[in-house]
């Protein structure tokens, strides 16, 4: 007898997305369940943090200066150069900032993460846990995903002040730009809603990173090339989703935000 993996193409991509999205459903309702695991979100939070602070910094720093030159010699071209810091600074934390948090925290926690829980699955932890009546995912998970929202929340705050300083040194210094006309443009075309906007992709995307790294650490194939399998998926279809929501929401946010001055 044909398995239904195989009998109806796609049927294994869809029961992978339902058992996904099933996860998430459980970790937004465990997460206001008593007992909450503060110890265990707060260890997370600095690990996921420490891993994570040094290299978001310095990747910032090129992202910045690379918009920032782009624009730059874009708007040179078309005769509005003074338009260089509003068009730069919108692109670093609109688009660059959660995008930098998103992947850093896919990249460097996510994998930990999905080959923490792959290794526990494995030796069977988490079967024993459920025997003795303690859930995995109010134990295990949810600290986890709460720890990627809230480090890629703060995250994405300093990558938007260093990616900003890094463009404004290098249109400034590399550019002949001045710093009157840098933050005169800024101040023109940015508005609040901007910031909003990247806050809150923010937290999706750590939301998004968290709980795919944990879908994939709880079922992996058996063995350790499993697990390595496993994290090596978490982060290609954290990448792939994060994309895909990024789109969305740029175009639902341009659609429902009106640019400043219009």
């Amino acid at each position: 007898m044909t398995s239904p993996d195989t009998s109806v193409p796609g049927a294994s991509a869809l029961r992978q997305t339902g058992r996904l999205f099933t996860l998430a459903a459980s970790v937004v309702a465990l997460t206001f369940r008593r007992p909450f695991q503060v110890r265990e979100l707060i260890q997370q939070f600095y690990f996921i943090a420490s891993v994570s602070i040094l290299p978001t910094a310095l990747v910032s720093i090129p992202f910045g200066a690379v918009i920032a030159l782009q624009v730059g010699s874009l708007a040179t071209q078309l005769g509005a150069q003074s338009l260089t810091g509003g068009a730069s600074v919108l692109a670093v934390v609109q688009q660059a900032s959660p995008m930098i948090v998103a992947l850093i925290i896919s990249g460097a926690a996510g994998s930990a993460i999905c080959a923490d829980l792959g290794s526990r699955t494995i030796r069977e932890e988490m079967d024993a846990m459920e025997v003795m009546g303690v859930s995995p995912i109010q134990r295990l998970v949810v600290p986890r995903v709460l720890a990627c929202v809230g480090v890629s929340v703060l995250l994405n705050g300093l990558v938007s002040v260093v990616g900003v300083a890094g463009g404004y040194f290098f249109n400034v210094l590399m550019q002949d730009g001045t710093p009157g006309a840098y933050l005169a443009s800024f101040s023109a075309l940015a508005q609040l809603p901007d910031l909003y906007v990247s806050e809150a992709k923010a937290l999706l995307f750590g939301l998004i990173a968290g709980i795919v790294a944990s879908y994939r650490g709880l079922n992996p194939a058996p063995g350790p090339k499993g697990v390595g399998d496993a994290v090596n998926q978490s982060v290609v279809i954290t990448f792939l989703l994060l994309f895909f929501v990024n789109l969305t929401m740029t175009a639902i946010y341009l659609e429902v935000v009106p640019p400043k001055g219009s």
